[in-house]
């Protein structure tokens, strides 16, 4: 199987917390839709930020969601996955990708969404995972979304 779609959304806000914020509504989306998200953060750490941030990201709005690695049961009654590492099986819908490689298994996903910060390193991260898609056979889109 071969991932259908890869979109790289491009925030030009200098915080970090406009990225992860962006990641949150996303996310949110897809489980407005009815879909198994992972999340894949740089580090345990942003891995905790994130878990925090899908808390508080939209008053009134609520993602279920948990770290990653859990207990099987978990996960299965668990929409939303955050790892910084191994990815789970069980959650293939969407990748929201945070970190600076493209994910391992990628091509297990349905979707691939992309949340690129303003930096140039950031940038030239995003562009090498642009060509490894599109190696993929993979069609990426990009989409400019500002400082929201």
């Amino acid at each position: 199987m071969v991932a259908t779609q890869a979109d790289f959304y491009l925030v030009s806000a200098p915080d970090e917390g406009t990225r992860l914020k962006t990641a949150c509504a996303i996310a949110g989306k897809a489980y407005d839709k009815g879909l198994r998200v992972t999340v894949l953060a740089r580090s345990p750490a942003e891995a905790a930020q994130f878990d925090d941030l899908l808390w508080t990201f939209r008053p009134g709005s609520f993602v279920p969601h948990g770290l990653w690695p859990a207990e099987a049961s978990f996960a299965d009654a668990t929409p939303v996955l955050i790892s910084s590492g191994e990815l789970p099986e069980s959650h293939r819908d969407v990748l929201v990708n945070l970190g600076v490689d493209a994910a391992g298994k990628f091509v297990a996903f349905d979707r691939i969404c992309e949340v690129v910060g303003p930096d140039e390193t950031a940038r030239r991260n995003a562009r090498s995972r642009w060509r490894q898609y599109s190696a993929a056979g993979i069609e990426p889109a990009s989409h400019d979304i500002g400082g929201r």
